[in-house]
């Protein structure tokens, strides 16, 4: 069990650096726990798919997972920076495009993992549902974390935290692109 509660913290660790920068937003207490909520079920269902396709997809998805979150981190920074350049209004004051755009590339790594899960003989209702729990708590931590920090940059005048946020998301996508090994990646 400490392996499989392990094994969750790490995987939940993307979601809880995406959550971060997505404080940079500062969404309100509801927007975190919706938007939590469904980081942690996409980490939910991600491993429970992973262990009922088995090794077959294994080798193909845990290859591709840093390849599609790059892609989509650095999708939603760019927008988050061009629509804080052309409007004064909030990029996305209700992280719609957050909760529509992340959980699918933040969760893919949870796929291959339930593979090896499945493989290794774990049920399909233990990990997936353990998951889900520990990328939700780590999501509402991230969320108030970086809530918390936006606001110190709200003391400076004309600092756009939105810019700020899709700066961040963008380049963790590029670091990410170079293969630099980000802090909280849990590689």
């Amino acid at each position: 069990m400490f392996g499989l509660l392990s094994l969750g913290l790490t995987l939940s660790l993307d979601n809880f650096r995406s959550s971060l920068v997505l404080g940079g937003l500062k969404p309100t207490f509801l927007q975190s726990i919706k938007t939590s909520a469904i980081f942690g079920i996409w980490d939910g269902i991600a491993p429970a798919i992973g262990i009922l396709i088995g090794h077959f997809l294994s080798d193909k998805i845990s290859s591709t997972a840093g390849t599609v979150a790059m892609i989509g981190l650095g999708a939603y920074g760019a927008f988050l920076i061009i629509r804080s350049l052309i409007s004064p209004e909030r990029a996305d004051p209700d992280l719609r495009w957050a909760r529509l755009g992340l959980p699918l590339p933040l969760s893919v790594d949870n796929v291959a993992a339930g593979t090896a899960l499945g493989l290794a003989g774990y049920s399909p209702w233990l990990a997936p549902i353990l998951f889900a729990v520990i990328t939700f708590g780590m999501s509402v931590a991230g969320h108030q974390i970086g809530r918390t920090a936006a606001h110190f940059f709200d003391f400076i005048p004309r600092i756009n935290t939105d810019l700020l946020t899709g700066i961040g998301f963008a380049a963790i996508a590029a670091l990410m692109a170079f293969g630099v090994t980000l802090p909280l990646s849990g590689d």
